[in-house]
């Protein structure tokens, strides 16, 4: 069995280079790799494209990367809870690309697949489509979406194994499982890493064959965006 496990955040991410394309897991500040973050921050590679659902916020996800302008072009969902983020945008220092929610999540699973191309109808009609081919199906419009490229990706898991065998808790089963494979090289870092054979087969989201390298984080904040709770 092929071991990919490596020792820390650091040598995970050799390799990732200036200018490069990066896949960020996460679903707000849930399921978000932590610690490889803060490695990219210590990199200080810079002009990166990141590719994540949201930016985080102002001191933590991929906020701590905006505020030292590492990221020039930010391809994402939903960005309300950055002011840096949104500084930047308005000031025209950051290119941003905003897709629909599902649509984000589907070019990450085609390029999972090896799917080059899809038709979707989320955004027909809207800003999202101009310059875009579109095509009827059934008596309805659609617009052609295709799979994106990456250099990295980077997911959070919960368990895994030294194969690469990925388990996902609670909401982190975002889109970190659709970002596996779907970059030239799949970087994981997980709660608690594994021998082989440790983890049971019908547990298991993600197969081995998706991940490149895997380690166990350490550290852990799992912050809240926003907590909201019932007075007393």
């Amino acid at each position: 069995m092929i071991n990919k496990k490596v020792t820390n955040a650091a040598e995970a991410l050799t390799g990732v280079k200036d200018k490069m394309t990066l896949m960020v897991g996460g679903f707000g500040l849930s399921g978000i790799p932590e610690n490889s973050i803060a490695e990219l921050v210590k990199l200080n590679v810079k002009e990166l494209t990141c590719i994540s659902n949201n930016a985080g916020v102002d001191d933590f996800g991929l906020g701590l990367l905006l505020q030292k302008k590492q990221i020039k072009k930010m391809i994402s969902s939903y960005v309300g809870e950055n002011a840096e983020f949104e500084r930047q945008m308005l000031s025209g220092e950051l290119e941003v690309e905003l897709i629909p929610q599902g649509t984000l999540a589907e070019r990450c699973r085609a390029a999972q697949s090896g799917i080059p191309a899809f038709y979707t109808p989320a955004g027909y009609g809207t800003e999202v489509a101009i310059g875009k081919e579109t095509r009827e199906f059934n008596k309805k419009m659609y617009v052609l979406e295709h799979a994106f490229k990456a250099d990295f990706a980077v997911v959070k898991a919960w368990k895994g194994d030294e194969a690469g065998n990925l388990i996902f808790k609670g909401t982190a089963r975002n889109f970190n499982p659709n970002m596996c494979g779907a970059a030239k090289i799949t970087i994981a870092e997980v709660e608690e890493l594994l021998p082989v054979g440790s983890l049971d087969p019908n547990q298991i989201h993600i197969p081995g064959i998706f991940i490149q390298r895997i380690f166990q984080g350490v550290n852990y904040e799992k912050r809240i965006e926003q907590r909201t709770i019932r007075k007393r």
